[in-house]
């Protein structure tokens, strides 16, 4: 994937797989295999032995973290790539 590719040029339901969905997100894979482990990442589907993301899931996930300033909750919380804390559980809904 060219790294000036953004969401808008993709496809909706277009899948990637982790090195590129990772680069999308200005994330390394290593950090986007860490979400899959904690449970705090994007939405992925498994096919075959393969890890996919579909680029809407993806920018789901990225969505969660928009503010327009530092007091804006926003519509989420976009976690660390880390086991979450009972409360941020909690927040999360559960996800």
């Amino acid at each position: 994937m060219h790294p000036d590719t953004d969401f808008d040029s993709l496809p909706r339901s277009k899948y990637l797989r982790t090195p590129d969905a990772a680069q999308l997100l200005g994330l390394s894979p290593r950090t986007l295999e860490k979400h899959r482990t904690f449970g705090t990442g994007p939405t992925y589907r498994k096919l075959g032995g393969r890890i996919v993301y579909r680029v809407d899931d993806l920018r789901q996930w990225a969505d969660r973290g928009v503010r327009q300033s530092t007091s804006d909750p926003g519509a989420g919380t976009v976690f660390a790539a880390r086991p979450l804390t009972a409360e941020e559980v909690a927040v999360s809904g559960g996800r």
